[in-house]
């Protein structure tokens, strides 16, 4: 993969305890290497400004600038295997709106290989937690791989933070899928899986997706406060919200 793609996509959720719960929704992703931010733009979508379709760098990172940003990152995490292109996975702002509650940045070697994933989790008071996920011997990652973390950060009022996050990804030039199983004492709680098949970013296509996906954005809060009032009304137990960590990177 060596262009920047839009992909459309699907979001799964799947609740196992206390009780089932599951949805499907279609999803908008874009996927491009940092160091070639200045190109990902068109008639349709620009960097930093208003447009059908855009990406602001102040929503990522530090709000900084991206590619400063991840590779300061990298650098003082030490991950010195990643050496090669980093790629953001993210949802773009639709009419300059967007909430993004995961963005994924994929961390490759010279060869092209997946060394580290960068999970950005962003949760609905506005704060902000970064997942560093690597081997134990800081080896390749296949899709395979599983990279497993505890759970640090608050994201939904209906589960506690405590747990594990399993992990799993898939890099191919057409598709990328991230598998994720949240468990409480080796129990599977939650399963959530991203995917999304690869479309070249053109003019053409981006008003294609604007007809189907306009509102994609958007529905991401509606409908995550249509399945908070679902898991409500089946009685799930609700948790007070916790003090942020004091740490904003987990790994």
């Amino acid at each position: 993969m060596n262009k920047e793609w839009l992909f459309h996509g699907t979001v799964f959720h799947k609740r196992f305890l206390p009780k089932k719960h599951a949805f499907r929704y279609p999803s908008i992703f874009i996927c491009f290497p940092v160091s070639r931010i200045s190109e990902l733009k068109s008639r349709f979508f620009s960097i930093n400004r208003f447009n059908l379709f855009s990406l602001k760098e102040a929503d990522h990172g530090n709000g900084t600038g991206i590619q400063q940003w991840i590779s300061t990152f990298l650098k003082n995490e030490s991950v010195i295997e990643a050496d090669g292109e980093i790629w953001l996975m993210t949802m773009p702002r639709i009419l300059g709106f967007v909430f993004n509650p995961v963005s994924f940045w994929w961390c490759l070697d010279k060869s092209g290989d997946l060394r580290a994933m960068v999970c950005e989790v962003n949760n609905t008071f506005g704060e902000r937690h970064f997942y560093l996920l690597m081997t134990a011997d800081r080896g390749v990652i296949t899709e395979k791989t599983e990279l497993n973390c505890k759970k640090a950060f608050h994201v939904s009022p209906f589960f506690e933070v405590k747990g594990e996050y399993h992990f799993k990804f898939l890099k191919e030039d057409a598709r990328r899928t991230a598998s994720i199983d949240y468990k409480e004492d080796d129990i599977s709680v939650l399963k959530t899986v991203v995917t999304g098949t690869a479309l070249l970013i053109t003019d053409k296509m981006l008003i294609k997706t604007f007809m189907s996906f306009g509102l994609a954005t958007l529905m991401v809060v509606i409908r995550i406060n249509w399945q908070a009032l679902k898991l409500f009304i089946k009685g799930i137990p609700f948790h007070k919200k916790p003090t942020r960590p004091n740490q904003d990177i987990t790994r």
